[in-house]
């Protein structure tokens, strides 16, 4: 009688290990931040705003300068044919910034309510960012997990190592730190303005400065302890062995 082969086996995705972990996350961080360009890209609608808004008291020229800093960022991504995922990035925060800024006009604020309005979408898309990752951690499931599984072959082999499991929980922690804890700071400053308890040209100039500035910090220093953890934990992760024959 013919003895099976290997080939199943040897066709079966491989069990992800620290190192699948590892190289998915850095591969993850890159597209993620885009480097210093794609930072910047990203922040150049906010900063515009901003800065237009408060020189002129103007809420349409503050959104069109916001835009055409867009507009040209994509320009040169085409011209220099390179991806323009992260000017995509910064266009969908210019348009749902527009949307709440419409809907705080039709509701009868004046231009400073439409404003504050504006940096809403970014409050809510963080909020609701954090409650699903802390979910997924509180679950046993990390987000950071089905990342490992979307690279490696087996969208849920991960969660079979209990090493993998909490490597990617520790991970998907870090993640969230950044959106979280901007929820914490700007959340109130907004309801203040929003509730004119303080001036809402201070709420605005706050909030950009915690979501520009420290916003950005956090998530860079957000990846670089996932770096120092990758780092700290980056030893293999050894292979079940397989069931003997009867």
């Amino acid at each position: 009688m013919t003895e099976p082969t290997d080939e199943a086996t040897v066709a079966k995705p491989s069990p992800p290990t620290v190192e699948t972990v590892e190289a998915m996350v850095r591969a993850q961080m890159a597209a993620s931040l885009g480097g210093r360009r794609g930072i910047i890209e990203a922040a150049i609608p906010g900063v515009l705003f901003t800065v237009v808004w408060l020189a002129t008291k103007d809420i349409r020229l503050a959104l069109i300068v916001g835009g055409l800093g867009v507009g040209v960022a994509l320009v040169v991504r085409l011209v220099q044919r390179s991806t323009v995922q992260y000017v995509f990035n910064a266009a969908f925060s210019v348009a749902i910034g527009y949307v709440f800024t419409r809907i705080a006009a039709n509701a009868g604020g004046d231009a400073s309510d439409q404003a504050l309005a504006y940096f809403l979408p970014g409050i809510l898309i963080s909020l609701g960012y954090t409650i699903v990752l802390g979910a997924s951690c509180l679950l046993r499931w990390p987000a950071v997990g089905f990342m490992v599984g979307s690279v490696s072959g087996d969208p849920l082999a991960w969660h079979d190592d209990r090493q993998v499991v909490k490597l990617c929980t520790r991970l998907t922690w870090v993640l969230l730190a950044p959106g979280a804890i901007g929820v914490l700071l700007q959340g109130p400053v907004w309801l203040l303005g929003w509730t004119d308890t303080i001036d809402k040209d201070t709420a605005v100039l706050i909030v950009s400065i915690l979501r520009l500035g420290l916003g950005w910090a956090l998530r860079i220093a957000s990846w670089s302890l996932i770096i120092w953890l990758l780092a700290r934990n980056a030893t293999p992760i050894e292979p079940k062995p397989d069931a003997e024959p009867a």
